[in-house]
């Protein structure tokens, strides 16, 4: 229906427009919004999303890329890991006893990590700070890339079983273990966002039905989204909004999980 169709849209917005403002979280509310509202089977969403957040990160990559704020290097060696673990995890989600209820509920335990995560980081943000420094500790060692690259397969596996980026594990990842200050972490994260969904999307091509069409009309209403939501940003700070968004997806996760059988 029309009406549906519309309420997707505007949600697909808010998806965009989240980004723009906290710089993370909204990418998280695309699957739901494909299940739950456009009617769209779990696997084909996962599809779906990744695609969506991977071109939304690629977008917001490119304002860090320009600040100087994207590590190559270190986003092809972490990259590299979490591209192999999302293309097995898509590969993974075919197999019989990967359910669609059992990636749901996987999923809604992803939202929930990632929203006590936003909450936590919310809580230590105060309105005068621009950036979160003290949210992790010092780095543990200068150049874990074992630990690193094993951390990348693992979110690059939950990528492609249930369609998350992954950026709540992968800043605190590259600070710790990578030795990455925080500015280049975010920007960098982004980049490998997008290379994780790439390959998980890849993963599931050819192997699941796709509605190219809300596919793309989907990724342009979040795009644009999430220019408004950073020039909303100059005036509104949206690490104010930053616990509030975090217990809106506790309980969109709770009602994800309360859903299943």
């Amino acid at each position: 229906m029309m009406w549906i169709q519309i309420i997707g849209h505007l949600l697909a917005g808010c998806i965009g427009l989240s980004l723009g403002l906290l710089g993370g979280g909204g990418s998280v509310l695309a699957l739901p919004i494909l299940v739950y509202v456009m009617g769209i089977s779990p696997k084909t969403a996962i599809a779906m999303t990744l695609v969506i957040v991977g071109t939304v990160s690629l977008i917001g990559t490119i304002p860090h890329w320009r600040k100087g704020n994207v590590n190559l290097k270190k986003a092809l060696i972490f990259g590299s890991a979490t591209m192999l673990g999302a293309f097995c995890g898509a590969k993974i989600a075919h197999l019989p006893f990967i359910t669609e209820t059992l990636q749901l509920s996987l999923f809604g335990v992803m939202m929930l990590v990632a929203a006590i995560l936003m909450i936590r980081k919310g809580s230590l943000s105060s309105p005068e700070k621009k950036e979160d420094t003290e949210l992790y500790p010092p780095p543990i060692c200068q150049y874990c890339w074992l630990w690193l690259i094993t951390e990348g397969l693992a979110i690059g596996i939950l990528t492609g079983l249930v369609g998350v980026g992954g950026g709540f594990a992968i800043v605190p990842a590259l600070v710790l273990l990578g030795n990455t200050p925080m500015k280049e972490a975010i920007g960098t994260s982004l980049l490998i966002i997008t290379l994780n969904s790439l390959a998980g999307f890849l993963g599931y091509l050819g192997t699941v039905p796709l509605n190219w069409g809300l596919m793309a009309s989907f990724t342009v209403v979040a795009a644009f989204g999430t220019f408004f939501g950073a020039y909303l940003s100059q005036y509104i700070e949206g690490k104010q909004l930053q616990k509030g968004f975090g217990y809106f997806l506790i309980a969109v996760a709770t009602f994800i999980l309360v859903q299943q059988p």
